[in-house]
């Protein structure tokens, strides 16, 4: 895909309405106040013996996320970065945590949050890999509430 259809899917997805249920689906997932959307999969790296194939892989999905992001500043103004670190912790606990803050913490490091103006909602960006084996992920995330919480809260 394009910076100019993955836009395009973000813009889709800021105002889609939240479903009632949970749900997954091939290109993502969501349910009440939130959604996930995977933007880009890179292949996975089991045959990768050298490390060459992953460097690869990251700097060109971080390219792309570098991309988005600058564009996302150009509409909303600066994102801040939300360390979601404390989330897994807190779900490892047994702590309860909110989607889709727990299901990112377990394949993600960071995220750039950017508060959607007027709608009470927010966009993230991140980029993720589960394991060092598994696929680099590019994630759109859209929540209900305040980016504000997340980014004071005692978990950012």
């Amino acid at each position: 895909m394009t910076t100019e259809e993955y836009l395009s899917t973000i813009d889709a997805l800021v105002v889609q309405p939240f479903p009632e249920v949970t749900y997954v689906d091939a290109s993502g997932g969501g349910g009440p106040e939130h959604h996930v959307r995977e933007l880009w999969v890179s292949r996975d790296f089991w045959d990768d013996d050298d490390g060459r194939a992953s460097v690869e892989a990251e700097a060109e999905l971080r390219a792309c996320l570098d991309d988005l992001a600058a564009r996302l500043t150009t509409r909303w103004g600066n994102a801040f970065l939300v360390d979601l670190g404390p989330y897994l912790s807190a779900s490892c606990e047994g702590e309860p945590v909110p989607e889709p803050l727990d299901y990112l913490s377990q394949q993600v490091v960071s995220m750039q949050v950017w508060p959607l103006p007027d709608s009470g909602r927010w966009l993230a960006l991140a980029l993720g890999q589960a394991d060092k084996e598994m696929p680099f992920i590019l994630f759109a995330a859209v929540g209900q509430g305040s980016a504000l919480d997340l980014n004071t809260s005692g978990r950012s």
